[in-house]
């Protein structure tokens, strides 16, 4: 049975300060704190499925929203220490606590984003046009050329690659992980990588203009 079958059930969860998982997005992990090897040694006997909230270090607490991480990969080490490689697979939210200790275990139930009217392939258009317009600057900036991954194409894929790459920014990830609309997630994509263009091409022609002094 697949994650997906099932709306509500319950999951081991992993706070990570100023860290927001997405779907697809690959994370390795080293685990080393003992309550959270013991979630890891039994989330291996099960389906390999814990989720990922991000620790908010302001409140103390961490985000009702998360994305489970699957394991792919784990490596035990002599002392029992793990070290994973996991990836994004389904965002959820926590309804509540079944316990706290020794880690966090909660009640969630499963996030898909809900139909739009605006047309995310339009957006996702868009989106991919601005991402080229700041790959193209940042490289004439810092006179190097910068290699990306296969990005992807489908407008709900796309909008979870861009938003896994604002790094720096994890409270503007989260709010992204939250949207449950994909046009929504991509608009506001959109606006922050209008405004990163506008700063490079300024930053541009300024970097121009001292070379021709």
């Amino acid at each position: 049975m697949t994650s997906s079958s099932i709306s509500v059930r319950e999951l081991p969860l992993f706070p990570l300060p100023e860290l927001v998982l997405f779907p697809g997005q690959s994370l390795p992990l080293h685990i080393f704190e003992y309550r959270y090897r013991m979630m890891i040694n039994t989330v291996l006997e099960s389906d390999r499925m814990f989720g990922v909230l991000m620790w908010d270090s302001e409140t103390g607490k961490p985000a009702n929203v998360g994305c489970v991480a699957q394991i792919l990969q784990y490596h035990r080490l002599p002392d029992d220490r793990f070290k994973l490689l996991t990836i994004g697979q389904q965002r959820f939210r926590v309804l509540e606590y079944v316990r706290e200790t020794p880690y966090r275990v909660g009640l969630v139930e499963w996030i898909e984003d809900e139909p739009s009217s605006d047309a995310p392939y339009l957006l996702a258009t868009e989106v991919r046009e601005l991402l080229n317009d700041v790959i193209r600057l940042s490289q004439k900036l810092t006179d190097q050329e910068i290699e990306l991954p296969k990005i992807p194409r489908g407008p709900i894929e796309l909008s979870y690659w861009v938003a896994s790459n604002f790094q720096g920014a994890s409270l503007e990830q989260q709010s992204l992980l939250e949207t449950c609309d994909t046009a929504a997630r991509l608009r506001r994509e959109a606006e922050i990588l209008s405004s990163t263009r506008s700063q490079l091409a300024a930053r541009t022609v300024l970097k121009d203009t001292f070379k021709e002094i």
